[in-house]
């Protein structure tokens, strides 16, 4: 029997918040209540955006409240589906299935967390500092990029998060609330951001942090893909475990169509995996094999 029947659920919820921010982008709260309550980091939902768009569209989901029963988007309307859905309302239905897709497996040896996130790739980021925040074992970071304005309040930083350069002072105002480290980095000179890629601005931390930290440490990452190789090159470099959540184009989402598959080096060799529900995450050495990783490093994923 499939592992994930039983476990994705079809849901028509109500929408509850459609919020625009500049650039083009929006975040999108809908009722799905099993869906809020099953949904994991790096998991999505697979929305119909609307009635005159057959195939419905995969979205991350960013925040859940399991209590209340709704989920959360960010989201920017390129195409003709994701465009639709930037014209729905306040009180309308929406149909998704969710959550769908393996997330993130934290190592709990691992305490330190360094999230890191890019455009559309931030919301995995901010689920994963929702779901650890109330864990005193764990320390997260979230470091987050742009090149147009962030979708979310930005605030002047006050929760401690290490060396950090001078240019990055502000943080997403939510995280702080939370108790949560965050910085921000952007090439198109937003103040209070680091002015380079999200990686450079972790790049400068690890190499500020203890050989203890290190051996801590563990490299959650979202975002385009020559981002994710940065991070895996991060990974690779400081010899830290590290995993990757995937973006692909997506026909069925639930593993039938077989459309968003990708070549892995998988220990058993090689090996196409559907980034739908084998996926989205994924141990980056699977991912880049091609990269110097050292021998040492244990796979973050070793059930893939």
């Amino acid at each position: 029997m499939r592992s994930d029947r039983g476990t994705i659920f079809l849901e028509r919820g109500e929408i509850l918040q459609h919020l625009a921010f500049p650039a083009e982008q929006y975040v999108l709260r809908v009722v799905a209540p099993k869906t809020a309550a099953t949904a994991v980091p790096g998991s999505f939902a697979h929305i119909r955006c609307d009635d005159a768009v057959p195939l419905r569209r995969p979205l991350s989901i960013m925040r859940t409240d399991p209590e209340v029963g709704w989920v959360e988007f960010l989201y920017k309307p390129v195409g003709e589906g994701l465009s639709r859905l930037a014209q729905r309302a306040v009180g309308e239905t929406l149909d998704l299935l969710g959550p769908i897709g393996r997330g993130f497996a934290l190592d709990i040896d691992r305490t330190r967390i360094l999230a890191l996130g890019g455009g559309v790739g931030i919301p995995p980021m901010i689920f994963v500092a929702d779901w650890v925040r109330t864990n005193a074992r764990f320390e997260p970071l979230v470091l987050m990029g742009s090149e147009v304005p962030f979708p979310f309040t930005t605030v002047e930083a006050r929760v401690e998060a290490g060396p950090q350069p001078a240019q990055a002072r502000d943080a997403m105002a939510l995280l702080e609330d939370w108790g949560v480290p965050s910085r921000l980095a952007s090439k198109a000179g937003l103040a209070g951001s680091f002015d380079g890629y999200v990686t450079d601005l972790a790049r400068h931390g690890l190499a500020h942090s203890s050989a203890e930290q290190l051996a801590a440490t563990q490299i959650l990452a979202c975002g385009p893909e020559p981002m994710l190789r940065a991070s895996a090159n991060l990974a690779a470099e400081f010899d830290l475990p590290c995993q990757l959540a995937l973006e692909e184009f997506m026909a069925c989402g639930v593993g039938g169509c077989a459309g968003c598959t990708v070549l892995l080096a998988t220990a058993a060799g090689p090996a196409m995996k559907r980034v739908c529900v084998d996926g989205p995450v994924f141990d980056a050495r699977e991912v880049y094999p091609d990269l110097a990783w050292p021998k040492k490093t244990a796979a973050g994923l070793s059930q893939n």
